[in-house]
């Protein structure tokens, strides 16, 4: 699973969880938060708002809370693994741990359909 994070008008920002193959639908993603405009953080804004690297960005440990986006597909796997903080290292936890958490909205982000294969693990 990948977490990237995307900036909104007047520095407002969000986290997306979405399997690791998987692209950004960037008119999906804007018609469900009804907005125009979204871009991806640079990497200055990513260690400032998430206190991690690019790359190593996990849910878990944000200095301040962050609207988390979740694609259904992550549904499809009881087991799942995330950024660590650190690159090179990831958290496998169970699926429904995730879900108790974190605050989840479950929206389709995907350009694409869900990845046939277990991704879950990467």
């Amino acid at each position: 699973m990948r977490s990237l994070l995307f900036r909104l008008e007047g520095h407002h920002y969000l986290l997306a969880l979405i399997p690791g193959p998987s692209q950004v639908d960037w008119s999906k993603l804007r018609h469900y938060l009804g907005v125009s405009r979204i871009t991806t953080a640079s990497a200055d804004e990513v260690r400032s708002v998430t206190g991690y690297e690019p790359g190593a960005v996990s849910p878990f440990g944000l200095p301040a809370k962050l609207r988390i986006l979740a694609d259904p597909c992550l549904k499809l796997h009881d087991v799942i693994s995330l950024g660590a903080g650190i690159r090179n290292a990831g958290v496998i936890l169970k699926r429904r741990d995730l879900e108790r958490a974190l605050e989840l909205e479950w929206v389709d982000l995907r350009a694409d359909d869900c990845p046939a294969e277990d991704v879950s693990l990467e």
